[in-house]
């Protein structure tokens, strides 16, 4: 009966969204432009009309929308996530795939984020359900000062690389939380303009499956950081020059 269960959340994965990662032709395609612009516009919402003029914001505002779904669609081809969502989460648990749960790309996308130094914006983690197991982590994006919900909120785990986007005040308060712990913990490792490529994890999986941080002793043996590694040298050659492959 689990089974059935699982594999019909399968299949209407795959008719909602593909099953596959995004191309790289996808940020560009005239769809995911036109989000992208109108991501742009909301963020700038997010501050003061004086500020919002400002040539500096826009430039902030653009580069934070058109890199969330560009890095969305680029991590979703590093982490080879076949299935989107729930039946992602479930390939993983069932060591079928390697990654592909919320808070690995709560973690990719907030590395992502901080590749530019921020003025007028601020990236921060959020999670719904915390205490449940269904618990669900995405990033936001906040005007500098500003608190949570005061923000958009960047998911790129449900649809496998094709961003959602929701905007924090219409959530429900009751369920979704910031996370400032979480956000303390990636901006040590990942401070704004970082060097770190795209492939790079910040925690990895043992073969016990629990995990451990990527500089840990015993991350060096594991077989997912050993893949990490692979990747980043995979990495040089198909994005040479650049951190990312996007």
């Amino acid at each position: 009966m689990v089974a059935r269960r699982w594999i019909f959340l399968l299949m209407l994965s795959c008719l909602m969204v593909g099953c596959y990662p995004p191309p790289e032709t996808y940020p560009t395609t005239r769809l995911v432009t036109n989000r992208r612009a109108e991501l742009r516009d909301h963020l700038l919402l997010l501050l003061e009309p004086e500020q919002r003029r400002r040539k500096a914001a826009q430039q902030e505002a653009t580069w934070l929308a058109d890199t969330a779904y560009k890095a969305a669609a680029g991590i979703s081809r590093i982490n080879a996530s076949h299935f989107p969502g729930w039946a992602g989460n479930w390939l993983v648990n069932m060591r079928m795939q390697d990654r592909g749960l919320c808070w690995h790309y709560q973690h990719d996308m907030y590395r992502e984020l901080r590749r530019r130094s921020l003025k007028y914006f601020r990236v921060g983690c959020c999670v719904r359900d915390r205490a449940r197991r269904s618990e669900h982590n995405c990033v936001y994006v906040a005007a500098a000062g500003a608190v949570w919900p005061q923000a958009w909120v960047l998911d790129a785990w449900m649809w496998n690389g094709r961003l959602k986007v929701n905007y924090g005040l219409d959530l429900d308060q009751d369920d979704w939380s910031d996370l400032p712990e979480v956000t303390r913990e990636l901006e040590r490792i990942y401070p704004e303009c970082h060097r770190w490529p795209i492939e790079h994890w910040y925690y990895v999986r043992k073969s016990n499956g629990k995990y451990t941080i990527y500089c840990a002793p015993e991350s060096l043996i594991a077989p997912q950081a050993r893949r990490m590694f692979k990747n980043i040298e995979r990495g040089r050659i198909t994005h040479p020059g650049k951190l990312t492959n996007y």
